[in-house]
């Protein structure tokens, strides 16, 4: 290992003393100071000093830029990421690729840039999402700027992916849509009726039930035969709020099997309630006496009969007359 390190310090300083200007030598010999410095690099990886490595990396990267060999310094950084990934430190690698695909695209070669992108962003995507997905959200705009339109729904489709992940629906949504048409351009049926699928789950997730029904009306003629009974099942559940019949559909084998993040989100989705029916009110027998209306027929003569008079006083009303 330490004459590994010996070694790797010698190219440092050949670099260095490429580097040097004086009255003879008005330029700086990059060319030759990005090869030591390459060298220095692979050096230290097999001494496991693996900072050192990148910090050669990213100067023999440097070199290389300001000697205009900009493929070679894009590789350079391309080498910086796995470096990163090897000592755990993602924290840098989304900047690291960032600059590689720029540099590449200066070069003229965007796919390797949108490579680049992709790569890095695998690495984060299970720690890092926030960072995967700007990265990719890169990629789909660098490889569809170059009408490369089967990787951009690649990439596009991971941006929707890790958006319905982080709760993003709003987002998500747009980012299906924009698959869509971008499956639309090379007339890929297929792929646009299980994205109808997945947009009709996102807007349930968003609860906008008139959203779902829109999608499936717009898109619902590329879906296959049980995709379609099926979307329909589930929106008929959540218009009659019948939890039963939402869940049934949402178990449907096809939605099972569609991508991690929109089997989850179909797993998780919030059922409809259901409708309520009000409780029966409970009659307590003989509460309270029975009301008796004083107009009723027969109690109501009897009460209001007068009492009779005197006997007497009959015959004597009797007798004046």
């Amino acid at each position: 290992m330490s004459s590994k390190i010996e070694e790797a310090q010698e190219h440092i300083r050949q670099a260095e003393k490429c580097l040097k200007t004086s009255l003879l030598k008005w330029r700086p010999d990059f060319d030759n100071a990005a090869e030591e410095y390459n060298k220095a690099a692979t050096c230290f990886r097999n001494a496991k000093s693996l900072d050192q490595c990148r910090d050669c990396l990213m100067k023999s990267s440097d070199c290389h830029r300001q000697n205009r060999a900009l493929f070679h310094a894009a590789k350079c950084l391309d080498q910086a990421i796995l470096i990163c990934k090897e000592m755990n430190n993602l924290g840098d690698i989304r900047k690291l690729a960032e600059r590689s695909c720029n540099l590449y695209q200066q070069h003229g070669s965007p796919e390797s840039g949108a490579t680049v992108l992709d790569k890095a962003a695998k690495i984060l995507e299970q720690t890092h999402p926030e960072d995967a997905l700007q990265l990719y959200k890169q990629a789909v705009d660098v490889v569809t700027i170059e009408d490369s339109t089967r990787q951009g729904a690649e990439y596009a489709s991971k941006v929707a992916r890790i958006m319905v992940k982080l709760g993003m629906y709003d987002q998500a949504a747009d980012a299906i849509r924009r698959e869509i048409g971008l499956h639309q351009q090379v007339g890929s049926d297929g792929a646009i009726g299980r994205l109808a699928v997945a947009l009709v789950l996102v807007q349930l997730a968003r609860g906008d039930y008139v959203a779902a029904e829109k999608a499936f009306k717009e898109w619902g003629n590329c879906c296959d035969a049980a995709e379609v009974q099926t979307l329909e099942s589930l929106l008929q559940a959540y218009d009659d709020e019948d939890p039963e019949l939402a869940q049934r559909a949402l178990s449907s084998p096809f939605i099972r099997h569609m991508d991690v993040e929109y089997a989850r989100l179909a797993r998780d989705l919030p059922l409809p309630k259901g409708v309520s029916i009000a409780p029966k009110a409970n009659v307590i027998e003989n509460a309270a006496a029975s009301y008796v209306s004083p107009n009723s027929g027969t109690s109501g003569d009897t009460a209001a009969k007068p009492s009779a008079g005197p006997a007497g006083d009959d015959e004597d009303e009797g007798g004046l007359c």
